[in-house]
């Protein structure tokens, strides 16, 4: 299989990235711990965002074995994708409960509805990869670059909220 090693350098620098933001997000965690009642949506925030990079992490892994097939890239990133799916409904019923802070429409949708949508499309294009991989390679591209866009958004979203909540006590 010749068509992933042309993605390499692509997901050397996501997979890259993905990483280095995910240590990143372990320091807003801990700048935070020191703050009252931000603890209680971290199964809802915090945590996702982590997630987030790191399927992204394992996106780009995934493609860089060596000597990949078709039935065995397919398998891979189907399960990611179920996963995902399974993850992504937790932390919706997870959301809203026991919070201090109320959600807005923007919450809904970078920690509900896009995750949701990047995992059901990665779990699409692995389930294609067997036989179209070349046009699975693309949605994946664009699942990787949607869950690093979330995870960055929401770490933004997350250190801005906590610096606020920091100013205002």
């Amino acid at each position: 299989m010749t068509v992933p090693g042309e993605w390499e350098s692509f997901y050397v620098i996501v997979g890259s990235s993905a990483a280095a933001l995910t240590g990143l997000q372990f320091v807003v965690v801990a700048l935070s711990a020191d703050t009252e009642g931000l603890s209680t949506g971290s199964d809802v925030f915090a945590t996702p965002t982590v997630v987030h990079f790191c399927a992204t992490l394992l996106i780009a892994a995934i493609l860089c074995v060596p000597r990949q097939t078709p039935a065995s890239l397919a398998a891979c990133l189907a399960a990611e994708g179920l996963a995902g799916i399974i993850y992504a409904m937790i932390v919706t019923l997870r959301f809203g409960k026991e919070m201090h802070y109320k959600p807005v429409l923007e919450d809904r949708i970078w920690h509900i509805v896009l995750p949701l949508i990047a995992y059901i499309g990665l779990f699409a294009s692995g389930v294609a990869a067997y036989w179209h991989e070349v046009g699975a390679l693309y949605v994946v591209a664009a699942t990787a670059l949607l869950l690093l866009l979330i995870g960055i958004h929401n770490a933004w979203d997350a250190a801005v909220y906590i610096a606020m909540r920091k100013r205002d006590h």
